[in-house]
């Protein structure tokens, strides 16, 4: 449900923007540790912005919508674009080309609905 439209926008993204982050860089020298700590400020960011747009979005909360939380969240990740580019990018960057998509279309949008709804309370 959400991720064949994410993954069809993931890849016009790819194809039309290319890697933001330069391969050459000392990034494996650092630890897992290191890595996953530098990598919170962009997941963090990305999801503070999908939370923010689905809580702005006038359908939700609304009881007898139609539109579940994921087409919510597929709605909102264009507005986005610039935070889950820079996530992407840096998992990347830090390890390996390719695990920024793996972990964005996996584990991340896993726990994308949980986030999102503990963040936002709809108006009564």
């Amino acid at each position: 449900m959400l991720v064949q439209p994410l993954a069809g926008m993931l890849l016009i993204l790819n194809v039309a923007t290319g890697p933001a982050i330069q391969p050459d860089n000392p990034a494996s020298h650092l630890s897992t540790q290191q890595k996953s700590a530098a990598m919170q400020p962009l997941v963090r960011s990305a999801t503070d912005c999908i939370t923010h747009a689905v809580g702005a979005d006038p359908r939700f909360g609304k009881a007898a919508a139609p539109t579940g939380l994921g087409d919510l969240i597929v709605d909102a990740v264009p507005s986005c674009l610039i935070q889950v580019r820079a996530m992407i990018d840096a998992f990347d960057h830090y390890f390996g080309e390719g695990s920024g998509e793996t972990f964005f279309m996996g584990p991340y949008l896993d726990a994308l609905p949980t986030a999102v709804s503990k963040a936002v309370t709809p108006a009564p």
